[in-house]
């Protein structure tokens, strides 16, 4: 399966995306760190969003599969930048936190589910994940 993106620069630093199937509309900017205003995420924030996102939806669609109850999943990512040249991400740290009446046995299977999702497993090996996985 193959989805369109289509984009273009819409000032020196920023860009706008549309998504092809829905039509919706995401704007980025570089950050302040890297010669742009901040003023919305940027290509590598979106890039630590997607992982948080990722494996909550991925844990999600486990449990509704599984018939495991989940009634809400939260979490706050941390995007960390290398100091030195080439500019990448380093390290992203995540905390999860999910609600969920199931036993402990059902609640490792969802942990495990979150942490196969396809931007964790699209990643370079040297990004380092460091998460948290807690009940709410």
């Amino acid at each position: 399966m193959s989805v369109s993106i289509s984009g273009r620069l819409t000032s020196p630093t920023g860009t706008e995306l549309r998504h092809g199937p829905s039509g919706a509309l995401l704007e980025t900017t570089a950050p302040k760190d890297n010669g742009g205003d901040g003023s919305r995420f940027s290509p590598t924030d979106l890039c630590a969003a997607s992982l948080a996102v990722c494996a909550t939806t991925t844990l999600s669609l486990f449990a509704t599969r599984k018939g495991i109850p989940v009634t809400g999943v939260t979490f706050d990512i941390e995007k960390h930048m290398t100091q030195e040249p080439p500019r990448r991400i380093a390290k992203l740290v995540a905390r999860y936190r999910v609600s969920s009446p199931c036993d402990d046995a059902d609640f490792q299977k969802l942990v495990h589910a979150g942490k196969t999702c396809p931007v964790r497993l699209s990643l370079h090996p040297d990004v380092v994940v460091e998460e948290t996985w807690e009940r709410a």
